[in-house]
């Protein structure tokens, strides 16, 4: 049997991805910020977060998601922890943790228990609920381990009475482990939430001023997952009974496992305004050390420092895979928006911004279940000795059975050969008895006749009787000597017998030997299982010898800041252009006022009515803006201006402040509720000028990503407007053209997946698709990508497959699922492809393979 071959151990590079989540405003900040605005404005799309510095300034960061105070538990969920979560599956190791000020929502993100409504459960419970589904309990496990880290104590919130556990450190690998903790084996997910209520139940909290009930301790879950990778079982013998072989495909199985850590962190807080005396006062102090220490930790790895302060607290010993180890890492930092607090978010928007600086090296875990394999080993040793005694009981009756067959037949053949022998002796006696009689018979004749006349032919007569004698006792002869053969041939089929007999015993021997030497071999796959493990040993040794190598020799190449000074420079050129016009406007808005600049638009002098509405535009490019515009019946005003003015030029204006205003739902229905989609259609097809087109077709675009108003769209000539502004061939005018129907075709693959849709896409209908397929290889990119997700939503409705064939669509998703540079376009065209009967019949029947 060969020794089990060494795994290797891959790294990859993963930087820490960090998210900002903004808290709506609470009760207490609406009634004493009312007269002040958010210090925080989020660009979701850009993944930008802006930090208002006073009324003018503001300071700009980018992460890699930025979560609005509108977003679901389930959207934080997938973009925040979903990836960690499925890298623990495959064998990583993954942490996620929130950091914030105190009352900022990090317990609601990670362990609300979602009791009363299943949409508000935690990262915890999601994860579990994801892990649950991926195992097999049958040869996969879950253990979870709930713990909080209270003034520097390690305690159990499984067990209160396990009240100071230590951190033990692997010398070899570093791997940082809690021996003492209590280990809770998961099966379902509500043996899960009762484990999580229990721990909660037992957790730290006080009322301070920034929060009711605020945690004083960091909780820490610990999630283990082992899985057993299937397809690598061991192989069994051939038919021929091959036991070389049986012996070269033998292979151990593999064993992933991955660690989950949650880390709810403690609030951070200024004692000043915590309002903390007492002992809460301590807890607080305890808290912003440990923070402090975690927050050195992450500047010595951001800056790429020699030394790494891991020992300050126990709160970083515990996260030190999490950060610069082999764990992939999730964090978000949760903010506030009232301008109150502004310090501590600035402060949590740079601890998120140093975090992403941080670069870990994952690694899977894998090992060789040789567990398994010797319990194999060991059915299939007592299978073959069981076989082996079957077999050689079955020989061994067939054995006797000849023996005893063969014993007859001898002792059969022995009687008829002697019945036979005596039967020939008596007759030959007889006919010697017979032949002596008449020679002496004759004898007496001739001594009779001797004397007379005719002694001369008694003579010659007496001669042929003696002739005649002779020839009997060789015939007699020749019968004896036949006889004798026959004799002869028993003994030599006697003897054949026995040697058969004897073959007989010669097979039980080898039998006999057999059985040894399979016993021999049990023995012999016992000392290779032995030095099996004591490879698996030095291959343990070995990589972590290499990965201390690694550790030393290797190294890390930290990435440059996000900006680099000339982009910074330009960004900063930019910014304070865009602040001179704004603070312009702002300036205008607050000595006019809202009313008297709305009044302007039904002024007399065109001119004024220009400038009017291009402050109207400027202010509805605020979102904080447009509700007040709206409530003062601004967009009435724009609505009236496309519809009584002949100037382009207030049509473009106007056109782009309804696209402004039309990117907030509310907005939508009362755009349409007045008539808007027919004014501005009658807006599109007079106009010539690319500009005035492209936003007439923007405005058009942001109300066809409304669920609830695409047949009224579709009935007042939405889409045959957007189709007809392709006259205009401006590659601006066709990407916003491409983008509206790629937001229809999305609310109609949505509806049809809810099940609410049953006729063809109402895109087909009006007779988008051949613009769509002429469109889908645009060699300007926003209009190719957009046309594209048209495609692929259109093609999710069974019902648009023939259409979509005729059309020509069919190759050109063929085309997308292939060549396309996005990765989600390209998966959702594959999965379509091979989900609709009708596109894999058309493939087939034009001899096109596609799987």
């Amino acid at each position: 049997m060969q020794g089990s071959k060494r795994q290797t151990v891959t790294f990859l590079p993963g930087r820490v991805r960090v998210a900002v989540r903004l808290r709506p405003r609470n009760a207490e900040e609406l009634a004493s910020d009312a007269d002040f605005a958010d210090c925080v404005e989020l660009q979701p799309e850009l993944k930008r977060l802006k930090l208002r510095r006073n009324n003018w300034d503001s300071d700009t960061y980018e992460f890699d998601e930025v979560l609005t105070e509108f977003s679901s538990q389930k959207r934080v969920y997938e973009v925040v922890a979903k990836p960690v979560v499925e890298s623990v599956l495959d064998g990583y190791n993954g942490t996620v943790m929130a950091y914030g000020q105190t009352g900022t929502g990090k317990t609601y993100t990670l362990g609300r228990l979602g009791d009363e409504d299943t949409a508000a459960r935690g990262i915890m419970v999601r994860a579990l609920e994801d892990i649950l589904s991926e195992i097999s309990p049958e040869t996969d496990s879950v253990c979870v381990s709930y713990l909080q880290l209270y003034m520097e104590t390690i305690q159990d919130l499984l067990d209160p009475s396990n009240d100071n556990i230590s951190i033990l450190e692997d010398p070899k690998t570093g791997d940082i482990s809690l021996p003492g903790a209590t280990h809770v084996e998961i099966r379902d997910q509500e043996s899960f939430l009762e484990l999580l209520r229990l721990g909660e139940a037992h957790r730290f909290a006080a009322n301070t001023k920034l929060n009711t009930e605020s945690s004083r301790s960091h909780a820490i879950l610990m999630v283990q997952v082992k899985r057993s990778i299937k397809g690598r079982d061991s192989a069994v013998s051939n038919e021929n009974g091959d036991k070389s072989h049986m012996h070269r495909t033998l292979k151990p199985g593999i064993v992933r496992k991955g660690k989950l850590v949650v880390v709810d962190l403690a609030g951070s807080e200024r004692i000043d305004k915590s309002g903390s005396e007492g002992h809460t006062l301590e807890e607080a102090k305890s808290i912003n050390l440990s923070l402090s220490a975690l927050g050195k930790c992450i500047n010595a790895l951001a800056e790429n420092s020699s030394h790494v302060p891991v020992r300050d607290s126990k709160l970083t010993r515990l996260l030190r895979d999490s950060f610069g180890g082999t764990a992939r890492t999730s964090l978000v930092v949760t903010i506030g928006p009232s301008p109150r607090h502004r310090a501590e978010t600035s402060s949590t928007i740079s601890f998120g911004q140093r975090a992403m600086k941080v670069e870990n090296m994952l690694k899977i875990k894998e090992e060789f279940d040789y567990k398994s394999l010797s319990r194999r080993l060991d059915i299939q040793l007592e299978t073959l000795i069981a076989e082996h005694e079957r077999r050689q009981k079955a020989f061994q009756d067939e054995v006797d059975r000849l023996s005893l067959e063969a014993q007859k037949r001898i002792d059969e053949a022995e009687r008829n050969f002697a019945d036979a022998l005596e039967k020939e002796r008596l007759k030959y006696q007889n006919d010697y008895v017979e032949s002596i009689q008449k020679l002496k018979d004759q004898w007496v004749l001739h001594q009779e006749n001797s004397g007379d006349g005719r002694g001369k032919a008694s003579v010659i007569s007496a001669s042929e009787q003696v002739t005649e004698v002779k020839l009997l006792l060789e015939k007699e002869v020749s019968i004896r000597k036949r006889a004798e053969e026959e004799l002869s041939n028993l003994k030599y089929q006697l003897m054949q017998r026995e040697r058969s007999e004897a073959a007989g015993s010669s097979e039980i021997l080898k039998l006999r030997k057999t059985l040894e030497s399979e016993t021999q071999q049990k023995e012999k796959l016992e000392e290779e299982i032995a030095i099996l493990q004591n490879q698996l040993l030095q291959l343990s040794f070995e990589a972590d010898k290499t990965r201390r190598q690694l550790d030393q020799n290797g190294d890390v190449e930290v990435p440059n800041g996000i900006d680099s000074p000339v982009s910074q420079a330009r960004n900063q050129q930019l910014q304070e252009s865009g602040h001179g016009e704004k603070a312009s406007v702002a300036k205008l808005f607050e000595q006019v006022g809202l009313q008297k600049i709305l009044s302007l638009l039904e002024a007399e002098d065109p001119d004024v009515r220009i400038h009017a509405v291009k402050v109207v535009a400027n202010l509805a490019a605020e979102e904080t803006n447009q509700e007040k515009i709206v409530e003062a019946g601004g967009l009435a005003s724009l609505l009236m201006l496309l519809s009584n003015s002949d100037d382009e030029t207030i049509h473009r204006v106007s056109a782009g402040a309804i696209a402004n205003l039309a990117m907030n739902e509310t907005n939508q229905e009362l755009i349409m509720a007045q008539g808007g989609i027919g004014l501005l259609s009658i807006a599109a097809a007079n106009a010539e000028d690319p500009q005035t087109l492209r936003m007439i077709a923007g405005a058009i675009a942001n109300l066809c990503g409304n669920d609830k108003l695409q047949m009224k769209l579709r009935d007042e000539g939405g889409i045959r407007a957007l189709l007809g502004m392709v006259r205009c061939r401006h590659p601006d005018v066709l990407a916003q053209v491409a983008r509206g129907i790629a937001n229809f075709a999305k609310c109609e693959s949505r509806a049809s997946t809810q099940g609410s849709k049953h006729g063809r896409s109402l895109l087909i209908e009006d007779g988008a698709l051949a613009w769509i397929v002429q469109n889908a290889n645009n060699d300007a990119s926003p209009i190719r990508r957009h046309i594209e997700l048209a495609l692929c939503h259109l093609a999710q409705h069974e019902v648009n497959a023939k259409d979509m064939v005729i059309g020509g669509a069919l190759w050109e998703l063929v085309r997308i699922s292939r060549e396309c540079t996005r990765e989600d376009i390209r998966i959702l065209a594959h999965r379509t492809l091979t989900s609709s009967p009708i596109f894999q019949g058309e493939l087939k029947r034009l001899r096109i393979g596609y799987n």
